[in-house]
């Protein structure tokens, strides 16, 4: 069906449709330029579908009409099971899809996530140990990215990445909790020395 033929609710289809098929949360901006709407009306309706999926107000709360929800994460929108189905939908997928991060790997992430941009030398440094191996595998799991290299030691810097956001659900990492309240003395770890060698 030709775009221009569309009206709100044909847009709304439109949209539901592109948004079946993303993988990761799509902006604004993309979804106006792919449907020729101006991103203020997509925005609008997007919001009207969430309200749509989120169901209806009864005594005792918003009963929802569908097993998913309209979020938007981490620069975009995208279509996320619901997590009151996350039993069931868990006991679906396969084993493989859904392997969890190992403990050494998610330490590795929390210190990336929290000191970014950073290098793997220093994120040795701060848990103790090499950090190759699991750096390599988050990276394979999109989770972490290079965003360049240090001025001083010309060491690989790494940083999280919008899949990493979109995982945590969350929409910035300012969004992610403060560490210090959780782990009392590592408020002042930026000021620690550490050899980037």
């Amino acid at each position: 069906m030709p775009i221009e033929d569309l009206d709100a609710a044909g847009v709304k289809a439109a949209l539901e449709a592109v948004l079946m098929v993303v993988d990761e949360p799509v902006s604004e901006e993309a979804l106006a330029e792919v449907t020729a709407v101006p991103a203020p009306a997509i925005r609008e309706l997007l919001h009207e579908l969430a309200r749509e999926y989120d169901g209806y107000t009864r005594e005792g709360g918003t009963v929802p009409v569908r097993g998913f929800e309209l979020r938007q994460l981490a620069g975009g929108w995208r279509f996320y099971s619901r997590p009151a189905y996350a039993e069931i939908v868990s006991q679906f997928v396969v084993d493989g899809q859904t392997a969890r991060l190992t403990q050494a790997a998610l330490e590795t992430l929390a210190v990336i996530a929290y000191r970014q941009p950073v290098s793997r030398a220093r994120v040795s440094a701060i848990r103790g140990v090499n950090v190759d191996s699991v750096v390599r595998t988050l990276a394979q799991r999109g989770l972490i990215e290079e965003v360049g290299t240090d001025p001083v030691s010309g060491a690989f810097l790494y940083r999280t990445t919008a899949y990493f956001l979109e995982r945590l659900g969350l929409g910035s990492v300012e969004e992610l909790p403060k560490i210090a309240p959780h782990l009392p003395g590592l408020e002042n770890l930026e000021e620690l020395n550490y050899s980037d060698g």
